[in-house]
């Protein structure tokens, strides 16, 4: 494209600079957490060192979510872990709506916010910073085998299951999610039911509101799995939780999903599946990848616990007390709704109401939608 003689001319007149957008969401709904990340680490180099043979500047525009399964989590951490080369003192980021009263409602929260995002560009554009620096190849290697896992993992649970789909259309409340006023397009791109056609954002608003938050961590602990049975490779894990700030980043914001995650919860939304067959079975799945994630993660970043001694650890806390309420009651109410004879009857709608005001609770309390 670079050489095709009118883009040459278009980008000539652009001063030579090339934004090309980085998209998060349904690379994570179609390969798993690690994978995806894997892979957008990857085809970032490649776009960088693709637009430093022709002599172009780029800039990435990160169009980044509010959750860590849509590109979520720290934004000044997340541009220190992009790939060495690929920052080059500009970078562009989507602020999902959720997220700017967070970070920009009080002023001094703004101020810091904007300088943290400032230092975070320098650091990365700075040459000799410790940011630049390249993985070594084993690295690289591990990385490789850990997306393939996770990749594999992931893709048997949610594409290769058959069962998957009854489970999620029954243990979340999608359904009732798609009737909230929020969103500029329809939760699926056509009518097909198949997970496949579904919108990333309503995909994963729906296992956060039922505290699986499955986007944002499964496929991990069997990646990570392959590495820490044996000593060399846990070493290996270890190092590079401690040197490669890509892999700190990644192995962190899945903390971050896994703190918010509660399975005891899930098993009360998992009660909605009417099917008992599908219900042990898809649950049990996601539970034992669970319990092997938070153990793996424990492993290799050498903690006690999931986010120990984390402000985010005091902060959950704090928070869940207030939230978990919520998810009873959103779960007395969705089995109360779905055994009424006529679903869209006048008996419906304050049922629904309720519903969807318990969606907002949870949402607010848990800081994430889709």
């Amino acid at each position: 494209l670079f050489t095709h003689p009118h883009y040459a001319e278009h980008l000539k007149r652009l001063g030579n600079r090339q934004m090309i957008m980085i998209g998060y969401s349904d690379s994570n709904k179609d390969a798993g957490y690690i994978a995806a990340k894997w892979e957008l680490y990857k085809a970032q180099e490649a776009l960088a060192d693709c637009c430093r043979s022709h002599g172009i500047a780029l800039t990435l525009f990160h169009g980044r979510g509010g959750t860590i399964a849509r590109g979520g989590g720290a934004p000044n951490r997340a541009v220190m872990a992009q790939p060495p080369g690929s920052v080059g003192g500009k970078i562009r980021i989507t602020e999902q709506g959720e997220v700017i009263d967070e970070r920009y409602g009080n002023p001094a929260i703004a101020r810091r916010h904007l300088e943290q995002m400032v230092h975070a560009v320098l650091m990365s554009s700075a040459p000799g910073s410790p940011t630049q620096a390249t993985p070594p190849d084993e690295w690289r290697a591990a990385m490789e085998k850990l997306a393939e896992a996770g990749y594999r993992a992931y893709r048997k649970l949610i594409y290769e299951t058959p069962e998957l789909l009854e489970y999620w259309q029954q243990a979340t409340p999608t359904r009732e999610i798609s009737q909230l006023q929020i969103g500029s397009r329809p939760a699926r791109r056509t009518n097909s039911s198949a997970i496949t056609d579904l919108r990333a954002i309503p995909w994963v608003f729906s296992w956060m509101q039922s505290r699986h938050v499955l986007p944002g961590w499964y496929g991990l602990g069997t990646a990570l799995a392959t590495f820490t049975a044996d000593e060399a490779g846990l070493t290996l894990l270890q190092e590079m939780y401690q040197g490669w700030r890509f892999f700190k980043e990644a192995i962190d914001n899945a903390q971050v999903s896994l703190g918010k995650t509660d399975m005891a919860i899930a098993r009360l939304y998992a009660g909605l599946v009417t099917n008992e067959r599908v219900r042990d079975m898809i649950y049990n799945d996601i539970l034992a990848e669970y319990n092997r994630t938070c153990q793996t993660i424990i492993q290799v970043t050498q903690q006690n616990e999931i986010l120990e001694g984390t402000f985010l650890q005091r902060s959950t806390r704090l928070r869940n007390p207030y939230i978990d309420p919520l998810n009873f009651i959103q779960v007395s109410l969705l089995r109360q709704l779905r055994d009424l004879p006529d679903p869209n009857g006048p008996e419906a709608k304050p049922i629904l109401k309720a519903i969807l005001l318990a969606t907002n609770g949870i949402a607010s309390g848990l800081k994430n939608t889709g």
